[in-house]
């Protein structure tokens, strides 16, 4: 953490764990009988609870999206450069609620959680989860919160396609869906990727058929390459080229296969650090989501008529190097959106990044989403909270 926390934070933040005994049934047709979920919230529910914005995450996030959880923190939260005092989610004005979805390896209810059944971890007998099965639990939490209607869902990648559930599954409860690098469904390429990270994580003999905690080892490897496909996959080539090039470790060759370019030891850096803090059944499982994910499946492949029961406004962004989730899947989105007569804006920013670009506050980007909140604020008269989150979460619930 700075020196001093800057004035744009929202702080030092504290998650609560929330629990929820009612069986939550699952696309798969299993079950939950109950779950964990572990929340993060900032700013304060207003009078009216109209001021309420969920943030979903993508596949590696998690609940922590913002602030700091304690003064040694190096880091704040995954989004922290949109979210706090007078950032484009301003939490002066706006209650946001982020959540580690189910399955996760953050403290949710995941393959890292006892199973009641059998007192040991989950592992792989954890159900399959989808994407609607998580705006189901999110549904129950915004129960749980006393919010009846989001002034906006908010998510960039898997995140966004949350906000397109939730769109088309709780129209009532939807008034801002903001849909950020994200897709309607994944193209096979994208689908390939994720098989060979599974693929990575599944066939290093520390895996054991997914019941490496019973023998206290980790898959480090097969996480590790995993992350190291996924993390190209993330960047355009510019940017790799910009940050990188083709610069050597040791300025002259060695001619050997040990890591040589800076390219090589940045993505071994990246696999051992991500293969130190994230779960490989976790891995499977939100890959599988992403894969899985097509609401127009059901409705004859048409998006257009998935989207006939949503009745709140889009705003859909892309950028330009994003060639995981490129503007062409955004721009196939809008269209059907338009098919549907819904409200749409749309935007494709100029940003270097590639996929990542959600992640990083450009300019444009920056300009496109404070419009759009601040349109969100005066649309719906928010004003300021008053402390009604106390009565939603409890005495130790969301920002210390």
């Amino acid at each position: 953490m700075p020196a001093t926390i800057p004035a744009d934070s929202v702080g030092i933040v504290t998650p609560t764990t929330l629990h929820f005994d009612d069986p939550l049934q699952l696309q798969s047709g299993k079950q939950l009988d109950q779950y964990d979920l572990v929340v993060e919230t900032y700013g304060t529910l207003n009078a009216k609870a109209n001021n309420a914005i969920l943030i979903c995450h993508a596949l590696s996030g998690h609940h922590h999206a913002a602030g700091y959880h304690s003064k040694a923190d190096r880091k704040p939260g995954w989004w922290d450069s949109c979210i706090g005092p007078g950032k484009p989610i301003d939490t002066n004005r706006f209650y946001v609620v982020s959540l580690n979805n189910l399955g996760g390896c953050h403290g949710s209810t995941g393959p890292t959680s006892i199973n009641p059944a059998t007192g040991k971890p989950y592992g792989p007998d954890f159900p399959i989860i989808t994407v609607p099965d998580w705006v189901n639990s999110q549904a129950r939490l915004a129960d749980r919160l006393g919010i009846k209607c989001w002034a906006a869902i908010v998510g960039g990648s898997l995140g966004g396609m949350q906000a397109l559930q939730w769109a088309i599954d709780y129209p009532e409860r939807v008034e801002n869906a903001v849909v950020i690098a994200s897709t309607p469904k994944l193209t096979a390429q994208n689908i390939a990727f994720n098989e060979v990270a599974r693929k990575a994580i599944t066939s290093d003999p520390d895996f054991c058929e997914g019941r490496y905690y019973d023998f206290e080892k980790i898959p480090k490897r097969g996480l590790m390459l995993a992350r190291m496909v996924g993390h190209i996959t993330y960047l355009s080539d510019a940017s790799m080229g910009e940050k990188f090039g083709r610069e050597l470790r040791d300025k002259a060759p060695k001619f050997n296969f040990d890591v040589e370019f800076e390219v090589e030891s940045y993505l071994h850096y990246q696999g051992e650090r991500f293969s130190e803090s994230f779960d490989a059944n976790t891995y499977l499982l939100m890959t599988r989501a992403l894969d899985y994910f097509d609401p127009a499946r059901e409705y004859n492949d048409q998006l257009e008529v998935a989207f006939k029961k949503a009745t709140c406004q889009f705003l859909v962004v892309s950028f330009s190097t994003d060639w995981r989730f490129s503007p062409e899947r955004s721009e196939l989105l809008v269209d059907s959106l338009i098919k549907a007569g819904k409200r749409v804006s749309y935007a494709e920013i100029e940003a270097p990044h590639g996929h990542d670009a959600f992640l990083i506050p450009t300019p444009r980007y920056v300009e496109v989403f404070n419009a759009y909140m601040d349109r969100i604020a005066d649309q719906l008269d928010i004003d300021p909270g008053n402390g009604s989150l106390q009565a939603g979460l409890g005495a130790e619930g969301g920002t210390a």
